[in-house]
């Protein structure tokens, strides 16, 4: 669904709206109010600490890394630049937990090969990938903006925005569904507003790389949404591991936890679903929740 946006100049600050941009949507106007509300990137804390940019340094020679910008069950996320292209990246650096699993090298090329390979202007683009003095890391494209969580703080989106975002997703997963890769953990942190007002979908198949055991969620092999330990559904936890259900709880399919070694791209799918109807009601689809039209000003076409 296409919408032309209504005016290019933003109402509030008077600045001009990029053509890129979901409608109504001001990047600076989004990005300053979402600024007064969190840093970006620092979503979940991790349980460990960071590695020391004198770590770094050592280990990334051909970088400056200027930062930490993010952190979570993921890893790390650290600003960076390459004086060599003069530009900005990010450097991920995966769990250090990692290391010790003796088939996760094998994994990670394997992976990482597949997930450089997506080239799309809607999906942050993976430089290069590998391993250096201990560090598993994947350097990807520098996003300078906030993700959809942030947005959300900032104001409900008005149904022509959540409109205007949501088939760029689509577009992304399309794209990288018929390139053979799922992402596996669509939420509103994974789905970023740059500066010029571009959706970007970020750490595509990463959860497919790290993980925690479903049982320590309280989730049984045969359990669903329904039986997530007290507290789980309203709290953000990555649940990622080969073999075992990978994914953030709130936003997963029931065959994401149930079945996961044979989920598709219909996983995917659910999980924008859950994403579109918190953007449109402010709330997750948990139990018997209404439909988005008695929530929100949305069509009542929407709805199915």
């Amino acid at each position: 669904m296409s919408i032309t946006p209504q005016s290019k100049c933003c109402p509030k600050c008077g600045g001009p709206i990029p053509a890129e941009a979901p409608q109504g949507l001001c990047p600076r106007c989004l990005f300053m109010q979402a600024s007064i509300i969190t840093e970006a990137g620092k979503d979940a804390p991790s349980k460990s600490a960071p590695p020391r940019q004198e770590e770094l340094a050592v280990a990334f020679p051909q970088l400056e890394v200027l930062g930490l910008i993010g952190q979570g069950g993921m890893g790390f996320v650290f600003k960076a630049r390459q004086p060599k292209l003069d530009r900005f990246v990010a450097l991920k650096i995966l769990p250090a937990s990692l290391a010790a699993d003796p088939a996760f090298a094998e994994r990670f090329t394997r992976e990482g090969r597949m997930l450089a390979r997506l080239s799309h202007p809607n999906i942050v683009a993976i430089h290069d990938f590998g391993q250096a003095n201990g560090f598993f890391y994947l350097l990807m494209e520098f996003v300078d903006g906030v993700n959809l969580r942030q947005a959300m703080k900032v104001g409900r989106f008005t149904p022509a925005q959540a409109l205007a975002v949501v088939p760029k997703i689509c577009e992304a997963l399309q794209f990288a569904h018929n390139e053979g890769v799922l992402h596996r953990d669509i939420k509103p942190e994974n789905i970023l507003l740059n500066s010029k007002g571009r959706v970007k979908i970020a750490d595509f198949g990463i959860a497919k790389l790290v993980g925690a055991d479903m049982a320590a969620f309280g989730v049984p092999p045969s359990g669903g949404l329904d039986r997530l330990k007290p507290g789980l559904q309203t709290a953000p936890a990555n649940l990622t591991e080969t073999g075992k259900a990978l994914g953030t709880p709130q936003y997963m399919a029931p065959e994401q936890i149930e079945h996961p070694q044979d989920v598709d791209q219909r996983a995917d799918i659910y999980s924008l679903g859950v994403v579109f109807y918190e953007m449109l009601t402010g709330e997750l689809p948990l139990g018997r929740f209404a439909p988005p039209s008695e929530k929100s000003t949305v069509d009542p076409r929407v709805d199915e």
